[in-house]
C-alpha cells in the first residue's frame, strides 16, 4: 500500500474509533432508535443524486441494509443507551471477525486457518472473560443486545459479497436509506410523532455535531474510502487497520467520559482483540470441495 493509502485506513479506524464517543454523546439528547434513524438518514442523503446501483437486486440491498447498517448500530445504540460503556463496546463490535469466519464455516464451507482457528479459540475467551464481568455496571440484557451487533455486522458482511461489482459510494448510500426509513417509521411508532419532533428540533449544538459527524462523516465517508481502499488492495491489507478501532475506541472514552476497566475486563478485552489481530493477519480460509451430486437412476 501507498503511504496515502495507509494514511486513509489510519484515518478511517480513527474516525469510527471516535464515532463511538460520538454516539453516546448523541444519546443523551436522542433515544436510540431515533439517534440511529437519524444517522443513517443524514448518510442517505446522496440518494437525491445517486441511482440504485442496478448490480444489486433490493431484495439483496434491504438484506444487506438490515443486518450490516440496521441491526449492527441499532444494537449499538440501545446497548449503549442501557449503559454498556462506550470502550467496552468498541471491542464487543470488532468480535465480528469470529462470527464472520464462523458463519462463512457453516454456510459457504470456507474452514478457518489453524492460525484462524486459534484466533477464534482466544477471541471466545476474551468474551468469555468479558462475560464475567456483566452484571455489575450494567445488565445481561443490555450486554445481550450489544451482542447482536457483531452477529448482525457478520450476517452483513457476507450478504455484501454478492454486491461486490457495485459502486462503493452509490451502494452505501442506498444501504443507508434502506434502513433509515423503516428506523423513522421505529421511532413514529415507539416514540410518537409529537416527542420525535421535539426531540429532533430541540438538539444542542453539541447534539447536532456529534450526528453530523456520526451521519456524516463516520457513516457515510469512511465507509466509502475503507470500500475504495478494499477495491484497490487485498483485504489482508486493509482489513487489519480496523484492530486500531477499539483501541481508539476505548481511550477515546477513557479520556472523555473517565471510562475506566476492571483487571478482568481490560484483560477479556486485550484477549479479544488479540484474538482478532490472529485471525485477520492468518492466511485466507480453505473452501470445502464440493460433493459430487448423485447420480439420477
Amino acid at each position: 500500500m501507498k503511504p496515502a493509502d495507509v494514511g486513509i485506513a489510519v484515518m478511517v479506524a480513527v474516525i469510527w474509533g471516535l464515532a463511538f464517543v460520538a454516539s453516546r454523546i448523541a444519546l443523551d439528547e436522542l433515544p436510540p432508535e431515533l439517534m440511529t434513524a437519524l444517522r443513517f438518514g443524514i448518510a442517505a442523503l446522496p440518494c437525491l443524486f445517486l441511482p440504485k446501483p442496478r448490480q444489486v437486486s433490493w431484495l439483496l440491498l434491504i438484506g444487506i441494509s438490515f443486518t450490516l447498517f440496521l441491526g449492527q448500530f441499532l444494537a449499538q445504540s440501545v446497548a449503549i443507551a442501557h449503559g454498556v460503556p462506550v470502550g467496552l463496546t468498541s471491542v464487543i463490535v470488532q468480535s465480528q471477525a469470529l462470527f464472520t469466519i464462523g458463519l462463512a464455516a457453516l454456510l459457504f464451507g470456507e474452514l478457518p486457518s489453524r492460525m484462524q482457528a486459534i484466533g477464534i479459540a482466544i477471541a471466545a475467551i476474551g468474551l468469555l472473560m468479558i462475560c464475567g464481568t456483566v452484571g455489575y455496571d450494567f445488565s445481561v440484557t443490555a450486554f445481550a443486545i450489544l451482542m447482536i451487533s457483531p452477529i448482525s455486522f457478520a450476517v452483513g458482511n457476507l450478504l455484501l459479497r454478492p454486491a461486490q461489482g457495485a459502486p462503493m459510494f452509490d451502494l452505501f448510500a442506498w444501504l443507508c436509506l434502506c434502513a433509515a426509513l423503516p428506523l423513522f417509521l421505529l421511532s413514529l411508532l415507539t416514540l410518537g410523532p409529537q416527542p420525535t419532533w421535539q426531540a429532533l428540533s430541540h438538539l444542542s449544538p453539541r447534539g447536532i455535531i456529534s450526528m453530523l459527524f456520526v451521519g456524516a462523516i463516520s457513516t457515510s465517508i469512511a465507509y466509502w474510502l475503507w470500500g475504495r481502499l478494499l477495491r484497490d488492495h487485498p483485504a489482508a491489507q486493509v482489513v487489519p487497520f480496523a484492530l486500531l478501532v477499539p483501541f481508539v475506541g476505548s481511550a477515546a472514552s477513557s479520556i472523555v467520559f473517565g471510562e475506566t476497566f476492571g483487571p478482568l475486563r481490560l484483560a477479556g478485552m486485550i484477549t479479544v482483540v488479540g484474538g482478532i489481530a490472529v485471525m485477520l493477519l492468518s492466511r485466507r480460509p480453505r473452501t470445502l470441495p464440493k460433493k459430487p451430486l448423485p447420480e439420477v437412476v
